[in-house]
């Protein structure tokens, strides 16, 4: 019996009022359950299985030479491939920048701030940093406000930002770069809903019921396709959305 298009009404208890707007799904026998679960699984199995084949042609994907971009660092001006610090692979978030504002991008902090102890990509000889269009002096004391762990540089003044998918005022970007001697080349790129592919939050967040205060952000893209119906739960988004700046950023990792 095929579960995807809703479940027939005699399996599930009669409702409450809870479930009955839409604000948590029905409840079934563990049969039931299991065999949704089973068709669902089929479709995980098939995603990782195409997953799989994505990292591997992403992993073939050509290179470009890069030119020799100066970047503003801690302590003073930079390289590209100084940045690499000796490693041999680089990846680059491009944090997105507002001038003036004391919060920036919500999306960007909540999503970088995740980023705690990256000590096991040494074991694959790479380094993941943050590159913005904030000035030096203001990028680095806004890591130190919101309590980022990363490392920062500032591509303000030089064209590297832009001429990487991020000029000023603009969105977030993934860029990923390998280093050859004294020479580094990029190698990949991504951005919107590709960055979360590096994300830890998300997939846990997406693990929990749909239904919660705190629904995924996958729910929210089907209900503007009109692939999910909307419910009371979805506010949760507007609250998001209409919070300061300076809630934003916390907000971001749960919504």
């Amino acid at each position: 019996m095929s579960l995807t298009a809703g479940r027939p009404d005699d399996v599930a208890i009669e409702p409450d009022r809870e479930q009955s707007d839409g604000r948590f799904p029905p409840i079934v026998d563990q049969d039931i359950w299991e065999a949704a679960l089973g068709e669902l699984r089929e479709r995980e199995k098939a995603a990782t299985r195409e997953l799989d084949a994505i990292a591997a042609a992403r992993w073939r994907l050509p290179m470009v030479e890069l030119p020799d971009y100066p970047l503003d660092g801690p302590d003073g001006p930079v390289r590209v491939v100084d940045v690499f610090d000796g490693k041999r692979q680089l990846i680059l978030y491009h944090h997105m920048w507002f001038p003036g504002e004391e919060w920036q991008c919500g999306g960007c902090t909540g999503f970088t701030s995740q980023f705690t102890r990256l000590e096991f990509l040494d074991a694959y000889d790479a380094r993941f940093v943050i590159v913005t269009q904030g000035p030096i002096d203001e990028a680095l004391a806004y890591k130190a406000r919101v309590g980022n762990r990363m490392d920062w540089y500032s591509t303000a003044n030089s064209p590297f930002g832009s001429d990487m998918g991020a000029p000023p005022n603009g969105g977030f970007q993934l860029n990923v770069f390998l280093r050859v001697a004294d020479t580094a080349y990029r190698t990949y790129n991504t951005q919107g809903h590709g960055v979360e592919q590096v994300s830890h939050t998300f997939p846990l967040i997406d693990g929990v019921s749909a239904f919660s205060n705190h629904s995924s952000r996958v729910l929210n893209a089907a209900t503007i396709s009109g692939a999910f119906p909307r419910s009371a739960w979805q506010t949760s988004r507007s609250i998001y959305l209409s919070a300061p700046l300076s809630l934003n950023w916390v907000l971001g990792l749960f919504l």
